[in-house]
């Protein structure tokens, strides 16, 4: 495994392989990482004969009282993470290396997607994120990029990117790995205590019950969301969203429409999660 601090030196490694004809697939990541960066990156090797992954904490994307500077920052494991994943290439620059001078060009997303949920707490977050896998997709120039489904919205927003900028990029999604007790993988988690930690389930459960309530045909959307919310609020967490929407879209669905599904972002303590389950 080769890891690339500089721009140029990635793209040289890079290049060679393509000049042998091999298909290069991209895992982007913040690193801190855990077992769904890991699938992701095996699963980069069904799609092509190369996995780069990226390590880079992205200024752009926090907000200015959020936690860019306390984000974790835990190199040597995401290597050994990575070498254990099959990963051929990582690109670990420093801010100066991606950012030479302030980056006030960016690719700003469409608002109907973008300022909903999400979009709504963390204003400026898919503006940051869409700007550094723009800048990201143009280093490394891969056939196939992965992103997880936890982040469902980011997702969607770069699949739009993809489509409306015609990029030579397919994009594949990565089911959303999860604990023994449901709680989804995050980078975040390692914030929780430990009480916190075992209550952290309860927002799996808020989820999987409004699921179950779709699956057996409740299409009182307002209800069941709410019903969701109040969970989390008896068990003293900060509920910002629990909402029923399309997966195609994340627009607010109509009581016939199937194929949908239910995101949530939810304070426990001064940790914030996010989850979605698909219906």
């Amino acid at each position: 495994m080769q890891i690339h601090p500089t721009v140029a030196g990635l793209r040289a490694a890079l290049d060679a392989e393509r000049a042998r004809g091999a298909r290069i697939a991209f895992v982007p990541t913040m690193g801190n990482l855990h077992e769904g960066h890991a699938s992701l990156m095996r699963q980069g090797h069904d799609h092509a004969d190369v996995v780069v992954a990226s390590v880079f904490v992205n200024r752009l994307q926090f907000g200015p009282n959020e936690d860019f500077d306390r984000y974790p920052r835990t190199m040597e494991a995401d290597c050994a993470r990575m070498q254990a994943a099959g990963v051929a290439h990582v690109f670990a620059p420093a801010e100066a290396e991606l950012y030479p001078q302030p980056q006030t060009m960016k690719v700003v997303p469409d608002p109907v997607l973008a300022d909903i949920l999400e979009g709504a707490f963390r204003p400026g977050f898919f503006t940051g994120v869409a700007t550094v896998v723009t800048k990201l997709f143009n280093i490394v120039q891969p056939q196939v990029a992965l992103f997880g489904k936890k982040d469902y919205q980011q997702l969607m927003v770069i699949r739009q990117l993809v489509s409306q900028l015609a990029l030579p990029i397919a994009i594949v999604g990565g089911e959303t790995e999860r604990a023994d007790d449901g709680l989804a993988l995050s980078s975040r988690n390692g914030y929780l205590s430990p009480a916190e930690r075992a209550q952290a389930v309860q927002l799996h459960q808020a989820l999987s019950a409004a699921r179950d309530a779709l699956r057996a045909g409740d299409r009182d959307f307002a209800r069941i969301e709410a019903d969701a919310m109040a969970f989390l609020q008896a068990g003293g967490w900060s509920p910002q969203y629990i909402a029923v929407r399309r997966q195609a879209d994340l627009q607010s669905p109509a009581a016939h429409e199937s194929s949908l599904v239910i995101v949530a972002a939810a304070l426990l303590g001064t940790t914030r999660l996010i989850d979605n389950l698909e219906v």
